[in-house]
């Protein structure tokens, strides 16, 4: 079997440089003759050379394995530096791509041809999409880079330095992890943001609900509402209001499933009535309602203060818990979680991914996070009648008979208890 693990680790090589080599040979395929430097056969051939160099170096012939490296990457280097052609622009992504190519098959060759393939897979799909992503940087503006940099600071510059471990009141707070959800949620927001500031403004009322409803229903009913209530003549509104409010459901039933596992199959039994109502009222009102152009997209959602002070506010929520947990039981925390998350339902679901699973029984859980909805819900229509007046009946009735359903399947669930 030593023999044929052998085989494989250089022949994923080979296949790394054969497809990476297959989009480069493709994209280069209008070049003058006699210009290209490497194509299909010589990524091939790169591919296929870095996998037997890094066979040998498994073989402890580390200078051999090191030499074929450096004089496969010296090939390179000199046949890009004498490229014929001196009025064609100067081309980086090929040569990388080829270098790419030899870190790729010595990483097959020393044993890890999974790591290898999916790597050359990435490479290749990077090389592909070249269009797409210059068109979607020709979209971004500053703020966009501005919100970017702000998510990878949050994301990639603070998360991994961050100890693993209780420390705190009541040993409540794991810094790691307190860090962990805002990044989940400002990924969310920043999801929702640049889909909207590509797509939002071309598909409408609708999109921009959609969209927006994934990382604030509420602001979305606000914004939706209060246009309503401004114009003349209604548009898509009332839909966009529903189905800003059928995403919602949704977002909270993924940040179940990512943050408190054990809760979701109980909370989901509890939603699945609402959230077929919801998206049958969206739809239905959708339906009704005449085309229109789209509202302002929202604005940019990655603010580090607010990031701050949420994670502050998720710190002393986790506090609570712990204290109720030790004074009151499991009754007190559904209170708790019911009382947190009247003003924002994620802070309750965070709350509850941070409990011991011995704290509160998954359908207790369950109901408490489906009472939060309702309470956010009822805020979500008061605006909707406040900004919006009679013209927001409909979106109050849809989003209304979600609640209703919500309400039955609560109570039997408590039947349960």
């Amino acid at each position: 079997m030593v023999w044929y693990w052998q085989a494989l680790c250089v022949a994923t090589a080979l296949a790394c440089g054969l497809l990476i080599g297959i989009e480069r040979g493709f994209d280069l395929r209008g070049l003058q003759a006699g210009t290209r430097v490497a194509g299909v056969r010589t990524f091939t051939l790169f591919g296929l050379v870095s996998g037997v160099a890094g066979l040998v170096g498994r073989f402890g012939q580390s200078f051999a394995a090191g030499a074929l490296v450096a004089g496969t990457v010296a090939v390179i280097a000199i046949g890009y530096a004498h490229r014929p052609g001196l009025g064609q622009k100067p081309d980086a992504t090929t040569p990388m791509a080829a270098v790419a190519t030899v870190g790729l098959g010595f990483l097959a060759g020393l044993g890890e041809p999974g790591f290898a393939i999916a790597g050359a897979t990435i490479v290749t799909l990077l090389l592909a999409l070249k269009a797409e992503l210059h068109g979607f940087l020709d979209k971004l503006d500053h703020d966009d880079v501005k919100a970017l940099a702000r998510y990878a600071v949050i994301a990639g510059a603070v998360l991994p330095f961050l100890p693993n471990g209780p420390y705190g009141p009541l040993g409540a707070w794991n810094p790691q992890k307190l860090w962990l959800v805002v990044v989940l949620v400002t990924g969310f927001s920043f999801l929702g943001y640049v889909a909207n500031r590509i797509f939002g403004e071309r598909h409408g009322t609708i999109a921009t609900a959609l969209i927006g409803g994934a990382y604030s229903s509420t602001a979305v009913t606000q914004s939706l509402a209060q246009r309503l209530g401004s114009e003349g003549k209604g548009g898509a509104e009332n839909a966009g209001i529903a189905l800003a409010t059928a995403v919602m459901y949704l977002r909270v039933l993924l940040l179940i499933g990512l943050l408190s596992t054990r809760v979701l199959p109980a909370f989901a039994l509890i939603l699945l009535p609402a959230i077929v109502i919801a998206w049958g009222a969206g739809f239905w009102l959708y339906r009704k309602a005449p085309k229109c152009d789209a509202p302002s997209p929202p604005g940019n959602p990655i603010a580090l203060l607010p990031a701050f002070g949420f994670v502050v506010f998720v710190a002393f929520a986790a506090v609570a818990a712990k204290w109720a947990a030790g004074r009151f039981g499991e009754q007190g925390i559904a209170v708790l979680l019911l009382i947190v998350g009247s003003t924002d339902v994620d802070t309750a679901i965070i709350t509850l991914g941070g409990l011991s699973p011995a704290a509160i029984s998954p359908l207790l859980a369950a109901i408490a996070i489906a009472g939060t909805i309702i309470v956010n819900m009822a805020v979500k229509m008061g605006i909707t009648l406040v900004y919006a007046g009679k013209r927001g009946l409909p979106a109050i009735a849809g989003m209304g008979a979600s609640v209703v359903a919500l309400v039955v399947t609560i109570a039997l669930a408590w039947t349960r208890q």
